[in-house]
């Protein structure tokens, strides 16, 4: 007499009609989940029913139903429940995720988007000329809106964004002028500018703000000089360079008591 067959201890493996193998199991909430797509061969199908029987025994299992969520909306909605970004950051977000995210991801469910898919978003971009700061920044962004995905919701089991040192920029450096060239080139250019070198320089200040800089705007005591709606504070080296600087353009001191600190 044929020995009969024990059934299988987790999950279901049935024979098509096409050839091919179906499998399903049983969730935790004894909702019966079939496998997404069918198998050439049983061991296949079975090997597949394995993992998911370990996912469930680990506990690391995760509804595939909750990552069919658009990754358009979901990442418009991380920035804006996002807890303390600047109203610059929001904007930078927002413009990356236009750009750059959205039209490869918008209308991608979070569980569809696997670490072939990014590979290739990164690869197009790099190919397209976008610069590789860029595309690092626009990684980055990706990856941390999914990690909320996997740690926090729960919508996706893992992270598909693995790529090594993606996210990392390596920028050249930009070169440094001595104090002796900062010197020397303010000597060389007309005496208007003069000032405006030496503030940049040792104030460490944007292009913009010395630019804005007016000898005629009002400068008051402890070394507090206002430009428009901003203020700037000298001291030490930079306090002497601007006064001798100013002397030099107006032939002499034109704010009487300026560097006093009574």
């Amino acid at each position: 007499m044929a020995r009969k067959k024990a059934p299988r201890r987790f999950g279901y493996v049935r024979k098509m009609p096409s050839g091919r193998y179906s499998a399903s199991y049983l969730d935790p909430d004894n909702r019966r989940r079939f496998a997404p797509d069918t198998f050439s061969s049983k061991p296949e199908a079975v090997d597949w029913l394995t993992v998911q029987e370990s996912l469930i025994v680990r506990r690391e299992w995760t509804d595939p139903d909750r990552g069919k969520v658009p990754f358009g909306p979901y990442a418009t909605t991380w920035i804006a429940e996002r807890p303390g970004l600047r109203p610059r950051t929001v904007y930078l977000y927002r413009w990356t995720l236009a750009k750059h995210l959205a039209p490869s991801f918008g209308r991608v469910f979070l569980s569809e988007i696997d670490p072939a898919m990014v590979r290739r978003w990164r690869l197009r971009l790099l190919e397209e000329g976008v610069s590789s700061s860029m595309v690092a920044k626009a990684y980055r962004l990706l990856r941390a809106i999914l990690n909320t995905a996997v740690d926090h919701d729960e919508l996706i089991r893992r992270n598909p964004c693995r790529i090594q040192g993606a996210g990392s920029e390596t920028p050249d450096e930009r070169p440094v002028l001595t104090v002796a060239e900062v010197m020397e080139l303010a000597e060389r250019v007309p005496d208007r500018f003069r000032a405006m070198i030496l503030v940049a320089t040792f104030g460490t200040l944007r292009y913009g703000r010395p630019a804005d800089c007016n000898v005629q705007t009002w400068i008051s005591k402890r070394e507090q000089y206002l430009c428009g709606a901003a203020s700037l504070r000298f001291a030490g080296l930079a306090s002497c360079l601007v006064r001798r600087s100013l002397g030099r353009v107006c032939g002499r001191y034109p704010f009487p008591g300026l560097w006093s600190t009574n």
